[in-house]
């Protein structure tokens, strides 16, 4: 005998949040789990990244970022949905990403790393800052471009000069902070921002500060933190998520 068993429709109470990752991407999820409050809803997608970074190549992931969004759950509405690219964002511009999710599914509020940042900097009132990046000078001075726009000053910048995908994810958390000492070493800054959603900046972020008495922001860091606000959450600093 077959019985049909009654049910009640979940309705869901939570702040819902949505991430776009870069395929090429093994970082940003597992900072996103510890960064993120249980109470909220986070649902993940991912767009094509090429394994080489160049500006040619992250402004290619334009054309695949409205399929991305419309591989989120048909008819969910987002609260906020992120884009998990810092150097990406400064290519292809945080209004045009803003559009291409929209195209691709409903959220109240979209952001990236650079808008997140800028936030940031403003609730910290930063205007100078230090930079540790993993690219090519050629990406990294684009970033630093669109950050000078905005009225961020970066005078003190290092890179590790990688344009292979792949092998930023192998950069470890102890030579990302060596490169923080090195770039901080009598740099004329009010902070240091660790940029790269891929970078892996989680377990130093609280030993630099303590080492700089400055604010340490990461890609990462700063994304989760200005999801979180944009959703109504009540969180004053980036670091409020550590």
């Amino acid at each position: 005998m077959t019985m049909t068993q009654p049910y009640t429709r979940h309705t869901e109470t939570r702040a819902r949040l949505g991430l776009i990752a870069l395929q090429s991407d093994r970082t940003i999820e597992d900072d996103f789990r510890r960064l993120m409050p249980r109470d909220v809803s986070l649902l993940v997608s991912r767009v094509p990244s090429a394994p080489d970074v160049s500006r040619d190549t992250l402004a290619q992931m334009e054309g695949a970022l409205t399929g991305a969004a419309t591989l989120f759950p048909e008819g969910h509405r987002f609260d906020v949905v992120g884009y998990g690219c810092t150097s990406g964002t400064a290519q292809i511009g945080a209004p045009v990403i803003a559009d291409h999710v929209r195209a691709g599914t409903v959220a109240a509020h979209v952001s990236e790393p650079v808008s997140a940042l800028i936030a940031a900097c403003k609730a910290l009132g930063l205007t100078r800052i230090a930079i540790v990046s993993p690219y090519v000078a050629a990406v990294s001075d684009h970033l630093r471009h669109v950050l000078r726009a905005a009225g961020i000053e970066t005078p003190a910048f290092t890179s590790f000069d990688e344009a292979n995908e792949e092998a930023v994810t192998q950069i470890d958390a102890p030579s990302v902070a060596a490169a923080a000492h090195a770039v901080m070493a009598g740099a004329d800054v009010q902070g240091c921002f660790l940029s790269c959603t891929n970078l892996r900046t989680l377990d130093v972020i609280a030993p630099l500060q303590a080492d700089f008495g400055v604010p340490v922001l990461s890609s990462n860091l700063v994304l989760g933190w200005h999801m979180l606000r944009l959703a109504g959450r009540d969180v004053a600093q980036p670091r409020d998520l550590l």
